[in-house]
């Protein structure tokens, strides 16, 4: 099978929208354990505090009990879902922003772990995006 056609039967997949939420709840907990667990030792590698870590930790941790509710439900709820992509947009934002600001001096590992936060989660949106959408379109007026 061809990447193409691989691609293709997975967007196709009536489980695709579920199958992301899933991905972006595994994704949360990995991060938000990391950061709960290892804040002191993470603030002088990355060059963030430890109670951002901490509580940005603790902040995922409550995100993805809401996107395993959301994934659990018979029928995935798209008001909830569009409330997902715009909180994981701002995440994106607020990653961006945090290295723009100012307020913190982040080594380059704290840049690249920031930013890859921010372009994993923009992949996220994207794909939860295409996913509300073919779950529920748009009415063709």
């Amino acid at each position: 099978m061809s990447t193409a056609s691989l691609l293709s039967s997975l967007l196709a997949s009536p489980h695709f929208l579920r199958r992301v939420l899933w991905l972006d709840a595994a994704t949360g907990v990995a991060t938000g354990l990391l950061q709960c667990v290892f804040a002191d030792a993470l603030a002088p590698l990355l060059g963030l505090p430890a109670s951002l870590l901490l509580s940005s930790g603790v902040a995922l941790g409550v995100f993805v009990l809401g996107i395993a509710w959301i994934a659990t439900r018979k029928a995935i709820p798209a008001g909830a879902v569009w409330l997902l992509i715009g909180a994981n947009a701002l995440w994106v934002l607020g990653c961006l922003g945090l290295l723009a600001s100012g307020l913190v001096a982040p080594t380059l590992l704290g840049v690249s772990f920031l930013v890859s936060q921010a372009v994993t989660v923009g992949v996220l949106v994207e794909l939860e995006w295409i996913g509300v959408r073919k779950l529920y379109p748009a009415p063709a007026w």
